[in-house]
């Protein structure tokens, strides 16, 4: 089994009532959304916790919580905005990493080896995992360099182009990852527990019941 020396990296929020997934209110009440978030997170970082990861760290804005499971380094987010929030993550961690969100719980251990496996690839500076809604999920760099977000504008449709045309102007040979669909408003959420019931996510979603 080949080693793998990327470090696998989430960026994420603390889920916190009224300031977690409040584009699934309505039909979801704080609480509610909240509760989606906290499962997502979950899902998200127990895939983390399955793969052969060199390092796991979870670069955070809040505090940990009971969701957090053993063996991840916790660095605090620095910056303002996501990109630079992205660009300190890429220095505090240094060396080669993938950075994963957490609003993909359909993610699996197979996904995201698959993920390291083409960064680790020869001639590979970097991946990129796209969203359909024009984001993405995953970026993955050979080096540390915090630069490639620099001009990138975030959380539009044209986030991921916008980031593919940066790692292209730095001459980063770039490996794209399959689409996934990201959790953003209901509709979403709809989609991505159909999409993996087996997920917390999933369960989460059928306990709170709400149907709009």
């Amino acid at each position: 089994m080949r080693a793998v020396t990327a470090a696998l990296v989430v960026m994420a929020k603390a889920p916190v009532a009224g300031a977690s997934k409040t584009r699934l209110c309505p039909p979801l009440d704080a609480g509610q959304a909240a509760a989606l978030a906290e499962a997502a997170l979950a899902d998200t970082l127990q895939a983390v916790a399955w793969t052969r990861a060199a390092r796991r760290v979870l670069v955070l804005a809040g505090e940990p919580g009971p969701w957090l499971p053993d063996g991840f380094e916790v660095i605090a987010q620095r910056g303002i905005g996501l990109a630079e929030r992205l660009a300190h993550a890429v220095a505090d961690v240094g060396g080669p990493l993938l950075i994963v969100g957490m609003d993909t719980p359909q993610l699996t251990r197979a996904l995201l080896t698959e993920a390291l496996d083409a960064l680790a690839a020869p001639g590979t500076d970097a991946v990129l995992g796209p969203t359909l809604d024009g984001g993405y999920w995953a970026i993955g760099l050979a080096a540390p360099d915090p630069a490639v977000f620099h001009g990138v504008p975030m959380s539009t449709d044209q986030t991921a182009a916008a980031q593919r045309a940066r790692l292209h102007e730095l001459g980063l040979a770039t490996t794209e990852l399959a689409t996934l669909r990201d959790v953003d408003d209901y509709a979403d959420a709809t989609a991505v527990a159909t999409l993996a019931p087996w997920s917390r996510f999933a369960a989460t979603y059928e306990l709170i019941g709400v149907t709009g």
